[in-house]
């Protein structure tokens, strides 16, 4: 194996011990809104742009199928998967409103909205988050680097101390799956 090996190992290591104490305490809050958010019958709708869009249908998938055990499903819904809607918002109002746009159809006072974004400058995710809180939709989101324009906006923000992408979607991931089993945990389903 190459040195690349034990360099990347060592920067998730890193970046693990950072986050760890970073994100604690705002993760506390996600779980605590998102398991009060389902346990009212609302929604969790999860979104980001490219590896992060992955992200939110991963996190979305183990609400809705299963996380640690066979339960019960759970209202997550990733505004990513829908090729039809995202095109064709894309193309009649913009790139920027395919997921405020999803959100205006599908989500309710209540409801949760959780972005991925690892820079925090993406302006459809900042419209998304927007239209969000117009609503009285929760807005949260994972975020790394410092933020970005998300600060002030999202309300939780998990923010990921690291400058490199590949570090922070590795600990948005690890985030999602406590974030997953946390809620389990609280509605009595682990």
């Amino acid at each position: 194996m190459s040195h690349l090996f034990h360099q990347i190992i060592a920067s998730h290591r890193k970046v693990l011990e950072e986050t760890e104490s970073a994100c604690k305490s705002a993760l506390g809050v996600l779980c605590d809104i998102a398991a009060k958010t389902l346990q009212s019958g609302h929604r969790i709708l999860l979104f980001g742009n490219g590896g992060s869009a992955a992200d939110a249908q991963h996190i979305a998938a183990e609400f809705s199928i299963r996380f640690i055990k066979n339960r019960r499903a759970l209202a997550g819904l990733a505004l990513t998967t829908d090729s039809s809607v995202l095109t064709a918002c894309g193309n009649d109002f913009g790139f920027d409103h395919i997921f405020s746009r999803q959100l205006e159809a599908l989500g309710q006072t209540g409801d949760l909205a959780i972005a991925f974004s690892t820079s925090g400058t993406s302006s459809n995710i900042i419209k998304a988050l927007e239209t969000a809180r117009t609503l009285g939709i929760t807005p949260a989101a994972f975020c790394g680097k410092d933020g970005g324009k998300l600060n002030g906006l999202a309300d939780p923000l998990l923010i990921v101390p690291a400058d490199e992408t590949a570090r922070i979607q590795e600990m948005h991931i690890l985030l999602g799956h406590i974030l997953c089993a946390e809620i389990e945990n609280r509605l009595g389903l682990a």
